[in-house]
């Protein structure tokens, strides 16, 4: 043999002992998943109507669904919780647990809550001011979420993930209208807006809907590498879909799309239990009602919410046949904290709402929620002039989950999509706190429900202030 020779397979061997050592540091991802009960005692207060009112049945369980990934280098964590809007302190404290038992960083930490109006309230007496004291159910409800992820670490095994979209438009409709007669257009404030929220349905006077709507559902699949399933997130943008006997609690079509994609997957029966995923998108202004038609039919106490689950759980279902799974893929995530201006009454409002408040209750002369406005004027004068609100994007491989606190409009969504630099993403809103409506700019100018100060609580301009910061942060992770 020469020296040439010689030296060419001392190359070769060099070359393989290097690719092996590369392929002995890239680390084939992990995952793990669990539920933690968090259905409150019965007499807590539901909210999600005008009026809470006490809890005297539990229809279904409800459930924080966690998902942890480890893809060897960074743990992320992925937790939905069956509530209305959980404030931003009691996940703070709930994270604060998390990183303490597992190490995940409160930074990769995403904590949602789904928006069901069946559920009994975890919010605060105000979405500006941090409580500095919890409730019984709120202490429970930082322990349980704790417990929910610790427990999915605890399942961490070898896994393959893939994720994709399908589309289900037909219960997804802008619940925001313009109106032909004003008689339908007042607000508490003594004026008149341009836009109705849930106007009358098949009324003469609708004129078309004020925004658009995002039908595609995206979902996150993983499996264990001999092909188990282990969870599935799912995304839609529906703001709930309701249809609940009162005093009843439940955590909506969110947990029957939790139980019909198990059975879609054959997952009903493993251990550990599979768990079913579905956040909410960017839904603040959609919801399934066809305010257009005529003659809508009428649905027994659940089986509307259960019909929508169903369409959406057999789609992705279907779409699922057909994505990749990848058992290598990068993880990141990134948490910022984005200050806003709180917006506050102005001398005209706090002048309305004075004679408001000395009229008599149920006066017919003036608006049917002028009574609960004052109410929400006169706290909103104790809260701070600044609000710091937190905003997150996870990385999945060329997936991006951006996260917003606030109930968002579905053009925001589509916006945040349009633009991003990952090859998939989809928003999750109600995440990492709720601090109310985020109409844009453009819909503050038409008034309506979602616009009103006491629904929305920060600057006009906040929803392009959020994108921009999002679209910053997800170019930083692609990178």
């Amino acid at each position: 043999m020469n020296r040439i020779s010689s030296l060419l397979i001392c190359a070769a061997l060099i070359s393989n002992v290097c690719a092996f050592s590369q392929a002995e540091d890239v680390k084939s991802l992990q995952a793990g998943a669990a539920t933690s009960n968090i259905t409150p005692p019965l007499g807590e207060m539901i909210v999600g109507g005008w009026k809470p009112i006490p809890a005297r049945h539990i229809h279904d369980e409800l459930y924080a669904r966690c998902l942890v990934l480890d893809d060897g280098k960074t743990r992320i964590a992925i937790v939905l919780c069956d509530n209305v809007g959980i404030p931003a302190e009691i996940f703070d404290e709930a994270k604060a647990l998390i990183e303490e038992a597992t190490g995940i960083l409160a930074s990769h930490q995403l904590l949602a809550a789904t928006h069901t109006h069946s559920a009994t309230t975890a919010r605060g007496k105000s979405k500006l001011i941090r409580d500095q004291e919890y409730s019984s159910y709120q202490k429970f409800l930082v322990q349980r979420i704790a417990d929910g992820v610790v427990r999915a670490t605890n399942n961490l095994e070898p896994a393959e993930i893939g994720w994709g979209s399908v589309e289900e438009p037909t219960e997804v409709f802008n619940r925001r209208w313009y109106m032909k007669d004003a008689a339908h257009l007042t607000n508490p404030f003594g004026g008149i807006d341009q836009v109705r929220m849930n106007p009358p349905r098949g009324s003469a006077a609708l004129d078309r809907p004020a925004g658009p709507v995002d039908p595609e559902v995206s979902f996150l699949s993983v499996r264990s590498v001999e092909g188990k399933p282990i969870a599935l997130l799912a995304n839609y943008s529906l703001h709930y879909v309701g249809g609940v006997r009162s005093g009843d609690v439940s955590a909506d079509y969110f947990g029957y799309f939790a139980k019909f994609i198990a059975e879609s997957l054959h997952a009903q029966d493993q251990s550990p239990a599979f768990v079913g995923m579905l956040s909410n998108g960017t839904s603040g202004d959609v919801n399934n009602i066809d305010f257009a038609a005529k003659n809508p039919p009428r649905y027994a106490p659940y089986e509307k919410m259960q019909e929508v689950a169903r369409k959406v759980a057999d789609k992705v279902a279907a779409a699922h046949e057909t994505i990749a799974f990848h058992r290598q893929v990068p993880l990141d995530a990134q948490l910022t904290h984005l200050p806003l201006k709180a917006r506050k009454p102005t001398p005209e409002m706090l002048k309305h709402f004075e004679q408001i408040k000395a009229k008599a209750e149920g006066d017919p002369a003036g608006h049917i929620r002028e009574q609960i406005y004052a109410a929400r004027i006169e706290n909103i004068q104790k809260a701070p002039d600044e609000v710091s609100v937190p905003l997150q994007v996870l990385r999945i491989g060329d997936l991006g989950i951006t996260a917003i606190p606030f109930e968002t409009f579905t053009e925001t969504g589509l916006e945040i999509k349009s633009r991003s630099p990952f090859g998939d993403a989809f928003t999750i809103e109600l995440a990492n706190g709720s601090f109310g409506y985020l109409p844009t700019p453009e819909q503050h100018r038409l008034g309506g429900y979602e616009t009103w100060l006491g629904t929305n609580f920060v600057e006009e301009n906040a929803s392009r202030k959020i994108v921009d910061q999002l679209l910053k942060m997800s170019n930083a992770l692609q990178k």
